[in-house]
């Protein structure tokens, strides 16, 4: 498979704003968001590194250990969403549903750690702008574990709460 590459950049919500409105989907377009989390990176494990060197260590991992093409489009942390696969491609991150949707890593063990406030802000702003981009004026959310072909029937955990990010959502798009 060819290796699509990467964006590798950290942005503040109000950069990653204005990086997405510079984009536009006309060679392929997601049906929806998965969200994941990342699990391993914990989120203190995540700022023991640089967040581009981080970023070229998954490029390696995703392109040359596993073979894939591509990786998730989006790692959220609690001081920079981070631009993996480019917006404008199908990433690999979901098993049924790489081709159709955006793969959205929020960084952390949602099963032993809690969504902080600065991380759920950050999210929130990222899903906006990706729904804004993409036209829809309502949540259009997935989890990874909601895939009845993955086997992380976890992801993104028991602390990740669905219905408070989809209402924290639905009211930004308002």
């Amino acid at each position: 498979m060819t290796w699509k590459g990467i964006v590798g950049r950290g942005f503040t919500r109000a950069e990653f704003g204005e990086y997405v409105s510079t984009l536009q989907l006309t060679r392929w377009a997601p049906d929806f968001v998965v969200l994941h989390n990342t699990q391993d990176p914990t989120l203190a494990q995540w700022h023991e590194a640089d967040g581009a060197i981080r970023m070229a260590g998954f490029a390696k991992y995703y392109a040359e250990e596993k073979g894939w093409s591509a990786g998730p489009h989006l790692f959220v942390a609690d001081d920079l969403i981070w631009i993996f696969t480019p917006l404008t491609v199908a990433g690999v991150h979901s098993p049924s549903w790489n081709a159709v949707s955006w793969g959205v890593e929020t960084v952390g063990d949602f099963d032993h750690e809690e969504l902080e406030a600065e991380q759920l802000e950050n999210l929130v702003e990222a899903l906006r702008c990706l729904h804004r981009l993409a036209g829809w004026n309502r949540p259009q959310l997935r989890l990874h574990k909601d895939d009845p072909k993955t086997e992380h029937t976890f992801c993104p955990g028991v602390n990740f709460d669905r219905a408070v990010i989809t209402a924290r959502l639905a009211q930004a798009l308002t």
